[in-house]
């Protein structure tokens, strides 16, 4: 009843931004990240991505509120690199992790669509 539309949980509205980036003047070299129209999925992916990053410090993430598919990622580095250089570099580096799973997730069905074709051929179509 109080929840909104299914599609306001994915769709930006006009003028909404995916991302937008806030300096976080309490902590050296970091920044807050909010993500619209996201949820727990690509939070804890990337939060997890940027620890393995030598350069990140401390990378987390909170839902201010679980009606609302918002998230904040706030991310702190050593000073070498900025904080949104950082999550640029792990994105783009989960997006090429992504691309393969795809390419091999295709090629296993494709093969497994053809080994049960012709499985099924030489058991007389059963």
């Amino acid at each position: 009843m109080n929840a909104p539309d299914r599609f306001e949980l994915f769709l930006l509205g006009d003028g909404e931004k995916k991302v937008t980036e806030a300096s976080d003047t309490r902590t050296a070299n970091s920044s807050i990240f909010t993500f619209n129209k996201e949820d727990h999925t690509l939070a804890n992916m990337v939060r997890s991505a940027l620890l393995k990053n030598t350069h990140v410090l401390f990378a987390g993430y909170k839902i201010p509120h679980p009606l609302f598919a918002k998230f904040e990622l706030r991310i702190q580095t050593d000073g070498e690199i900025s904080p949104k250089e950082a999550l640029v570099e792990t994105c783009k580096s989960l997006v090429g992790d992504l691309e393969v799973l795809s390419r091999e997730f295709t090629k296993e069905y494709e093969l497994r669509k053809m080994v049960s074709g012709d499985g099924a051929a030489e058991n007389g179509g059963r």
